[in-house]
């Protein structure tokens, strides 16, 4: 299903607070923390020709998140760049100055942080990262996670010291758990959606992953004219299309935003015209973007500069993990999670419905860009899907 924008934002300018926190001051900031950590390292942009050509478009390039600071996610830059904002701030009421990435390890700082703890819901990766963020700053965290998350994502999100707690239900109860819990024990609610009093932290959370933008645009000879962003609550899709509309104003691609068809809530809310809740039905095997409510904030950065919205389904997500296990030509073999190829799924169905190429205007002279949000979080999962392991596939790569 495809959906254009009729919205009467679309196309209007950010609100203060949204354009504040995706603007290029933030986005710097973050890139400025995330170099200071010992593991940065940029992720690679590949380009696909041979499957561009295959789709009808001039180039199609894949920004790999797989690797990104030992998570395999993108999450790694957003749960753990806000637990470090939080922490810096928290210092600097304390010591009456600014306290910046540098002194991240003085001792004062991480006495200060010692005191802290934090909490999120997760569906995997998120909690994964707010608990490395937390580890890293000597703080402690708690991680809620629902029946749906595997034993394997659990155990990785415990390797960092998180206090796990199970809970009933799916992500969207367990944001609520947390809210709950979070608010009666005075804990730091580090999510990365967001609802009414509660925006900052999910902008910060957002403002982490417009990194991603900055890396790709400098290794870009020209910007994307399309960009297939999945989207869970919507966080990822509107600080990426968000942060493409304020660097490249009237140059900004086209914004595409992709969800699995069984659990498509921002798909829901451009129907609806407001942010929507959908019923659960059976769970996707794109676990990462399960969820019934979209961000509020995030929907509203949506409205204005997503110009799309469509679904795919269980079967198009395993397809482009088995496609980029075993690339076209001299494509290069990339790993993707379940999750993490929804953007190109939607791409490939969107080059391959006459009706869909027109709408979206995608043609020969199109550039897409799409990213790869997560690798092989669960390994064994991935080798069900996909009939080989991941270290078969990193031996393509070597």
């Amino acid at each position: 299903m495809l959906l254009l924008n009729q919205r009467p934002e679309h196309n209007q300018p950010l609100v203060a607070a949204d354009a504040e926190s995706l603007g290029v001051a933030g986005s710097e900031r973050a890139e400025h923390y995330l170099k200071a950590r010992h593991n940065h390292a940029e992720t690679p942009l590949h380009a696909l020709p041979a499957l561009a050509d295959e789709l009808g478009i001039a180039a199609l390039h894949v920004k790999d998140e797989g690797q990104r600071l030992g998570l395999g996610s993108f999450k790694a830059l957003g749960g753990a760049y806000a637990v470090i904002r939080l922490v810096l701030e928290e210092a600097g009421k304390w010591l009456g100055r600014i306290v910046d990435i540098g002194e991240i390890n003085d001792a004062k700082v991480r006495e200060i942080a010692s005191g802290m703890i934090f909490v999120c819901a997760t569906d995997g990766n998120h909690g994964r990262s707010v608990a490395q963020g937390a580890g890293l700053v000597g703080a402690r965290s708690v991680i809620f996670v629902h029946a749906g998350v595997s034993r394997e994502r659990v155990a990785a999100i415990a390797r960092f010291g998180a206090e796990i707690v199970q809970v009933e239900g799916g992500y969207d109860h367990a944001v609520r758990e947390v809210a709950r819990v979070g608010a009666e024990r005075g804990w730091k609610i580090v999510s990365n959606t967001s609802w009414p009093g509660y925006e900052r932290v999910p902008g910060l959370v957002m403002q982490g992953y417009t990194v991603i933008v900055r890396e790709t645009l400098r290794h870009m000879a020209e910007p994307p004219t399309h960009i297939f962003l999945q989207a869970g609550v919507g966080g990822f899709a509107a600080a990426i299309a968000g942060h493409m509309a304020i660097r490249l104003g009237g140059r900004r691609p086209k914004a595409v935003v992709v969800e699995p068809g069984r659990s498509a809530c921002v798909y829901a809310s451009a129907e609806a015209g407001r942010p929507a809740t959908i019923a659960h039905q059976q769970s996707t095997v794109m676990a990462m973007l399960e969820c019934a409510e979209p961000s509020l904030v995030a929907w509203r950065v949506l409205a204005r500069v997503g110009d799309a919205f469509m679904t795919v389904e269980e079967e198009d997500a395993v397809a482009v993990m088995r496609r980029l296990a075993r690339p076209l030509g001299n494509d290069p073999a990339i790993i993707s999670g379940e999750s993490g190829g929804a953007g190109l799924a939607g791409l490939i169905r969107a080059a391959g419905d006459r009706r869909m190429r027109a709408a979206l205007g995608l043609d020969s002279h199109s550039r897409v860009l799409v990213v790869n949000s997560e690798g092989a979080t669960d390994a064994g999962r991935y080798a069900e899907l996909v009939g080989v392991r991941p270290d078969d596939v990193l031996m393509q790569l070597a």
